[in-house]
C-alpha cells in the first residue's frame, strides 16, 4: 500500500525522547506540594503522604524504558480515520482460525490496561488453555487518547469513535469480528454492535452503560420486580446516589471545562498523578486498603499515567466527556436496542450496579456474569477471570453456532 494513501496503515513504535524523561524528572524535582488537613485520610482527596511516596518512585525508581520495551513487544501500527490519528496494536494469534477481538479502554486507562491479558487471549495453549479460545486483538487507543491523541476537531464521541474503529476492523480485513471493554471500551464496543450488527459476532462487556437506577425507582417499577432484582435496583440507586455526591466532580469539570483543567494536568506531573491514582484508589476493589496498588500494579499504574504525560493527551482525553454531555449519546437508553449477542462481567467494586431488568430492553443479553472480587480495572485488577469469562462467552457463541 503507498504511503501516501490516506488509509495507509504504517508500523509504529513507542520511542519518546530522553529529553522528555529529563523534563519529566526536573518538574518531579521541583514539585511545589500543598498543605494538607490532619487525620483526614482520602476524605478531602489524595493523601499528601501518600502521593509524596508514589511521586518519589515515579521518579527515583520507576524505569519507563523498560515498561516502553515490554509494550513494544506487541506490533503496533497507526492510520488515520475521519481526520484522526489512531494508533493500535494488532497482535495476530498463532492459532490461524482465531476469532478477531477489538478491545478498548476507557477513562483514565489505555492499552496499558490489557498487558496481563494478552498473552493468554491470543495464545491460550502457552497459558494452559484450549486453542480453540484463541483471539487475534485489536487493542486501540480511543481518539484523543494516549498515542491517539491529542484530536484536532470537535464531534469525537461514541458513536464517530464506533464509526472509526469499524473502519479499522476493515483495514485490518476483518469483516466480522467480537468487541470487548470496558467505561468508555463499553460504550464504544456496544455501540458497535448498533452500527454494524452484520459484523459483531459477539459484545463483551465489564460495565453496561444506563443500566444503572439513574433516577429513583418508582413503586409501580419496584411492585413488577422479583424480590432480588427489588433490592438489586434499590442498591443500584444507592450506589448511584452515593457517587453523585462523593465522585463525579470529576466528570463535572471533564463534560464542562476540559480546556482549563488541560492546563493544569499538561504543565504538572504530579497533578496528571493525582488525578489519575485518585480514580484507581476509589474504583478499584482495593478493600480497606489505603492505596490502589493493593488492587493494581503500581508500575502499571505509573506507565498509564506516564503515557498521558508524555503525550500531553489529559485534555484531549477528557474532552469525551464533553461530547457525551453535549451529544448525549453512548449512555442513555438508547432509541435502537442492539441485537447482538451481549455479556455482563460485572464487578463488585464497579462504580454502577448493574439492573438485568434495564440490559434487557437495550441489549441482547445471552450471559451475566456476577463475580465476588474485582473493580472497574478489570483487565488489570483480575486478569484470570476476565479471560476466563470471555473465553466462555464466545466458546457459548461458536457452540450455539453449530
Amino acid at each position: 500500500m503507498s504511503t501516501s494513501d490516506p488509509a495507509a496503515i504504517h508500523p509504529f513504535r513507542i520511542a519518546f525522547p530522553q529529553s522528555d524523561l529529563d523534563d519529566l524528572h526536573a518538574r518531579l524535582d521541583l514539585t511545589r506540594w500543598p498543605d494538607e488537613l490532619p487525620g483526614v485520610g482520602w476524605a478531602y482527596g489524595v493523601p499528601k503522604r501518600y502521593l509524596e511516596e508514589l511521586a518519589r518512585y515515579w521518579r527515583h525508581e520507576y524505569d519507563w524504558r523498560a515498561a516502553e520495551a515490554r509494550l513494544n513487544e506487541w506490533p503496533q501500527f497507526t492510520t488515520t480515520i475521519d481526520g484522526a490519528l489512531v494508533h493500535f496494536a494488532h497482535i495476530r494469534s498463532p492459532e490461524p482460525d482465531a476469532t478477531p477481538l477489538i478491545v478498548t479502554h476507557g477513562w483514565p486507562g489505555s492499552f496499558v490496561e490489557f498487558l496481563d491479558v494478552v498473552g493468554p487471549l491470543t495464545d491460550p495453549v502457552a497459558h494452559g488453555g484450549d486453542p480453540a479460545d484463541a483471539f487475534h486483538l485489536v487493542v486501540p487507543h480511543i481518539p484523543g487518547f494516549g498515542l491517539s491523541g491529542p484530536t484536532r476537531e470537535t464531534g469525537w464521541a461514541v458513536g464517530r469513535v464506533a464509526r472509526a474503529f469499524a473502519e479499522l476492523m476493515t483495514r485490518l480485513g476483518y469483516p466480522h469480528f467480537g468487541a470487548q471493554g470496558g467505561d468508555y471500551g463499553a460504550a464504544i464496543s456496544r455501540e458497535l454492535g448498533r452500527i454494524h450488527p452484520e459484523r459483531l459476532i459477539g459484545v463483551h462487556l465489564n460495565l453496561l452503560p444506563g443500566a444503572q437506577a439513574l433516577t429513583e425507582p418508582t413503586p409501580e417499577e419496584l411492585r413488577d420486580l422479583a424480590p432480588a432484582e427489588r433490592a438489586r435496583t434499590l442498591a443500584s440507586w444507592e450506589r448511584v446516589q452515593e457517587w453523585m455526591r462523593e465522585q463525579q466532580g470529576y466528570a463535572v469539570l471533564q463534560s464542562s471545562r476540559p480546556q482549563t483543567l488541560a492546563y493544569a494536568l499538561t504543565d504538572s506531573p504530579v497533578g496528571q498523578l493525582a488525578w489519575i491514582a485518585e480514580k484507581f484508589k476509589e474504583w478499584t476493589d482495593s478493600g480497606s486498603a489505603e492505596r490502589p496498588e493493593d488492587a493494581v500494579d503500581r508500575d502499571h499504574l505509573l506507565t498509564d499515567v506516564t503515557l498521558y504525560w508524555l503525550t500531553g493527551t489529559a485534555g484531549s482525553s477528557a474532552r469525551i466527556y464533553y461530547e457525551r454531555a453535549h451529544v448525549g449519546e453512548g449512555w442513555t437508553e438508547p432509541a435502537k436496542p442492539s441485537t447482538v449477542p451481549t455479556a455482563l462481567a460485572a464487578f463488585p467494586r464497579e462504580n454502577f450496579i448493574p439492573l438485568r431488568h434495564k440490559a434487557d430492553r437495550t441489549d441482547n443479553i445471552v450471559r451475566w456474569t456476577e463475580f465476588d472480587r474485582g473493580g472497574h480495572f478489570a483487565a488489570m485488577e483480575q486478569p484470570e477471570l476476565l479471560v476466563g469469562d470471555v473465553r466462555a462467552f464466545f466458546r457459548q457463541l461458536r457452540e450455539k453456532a453449530v
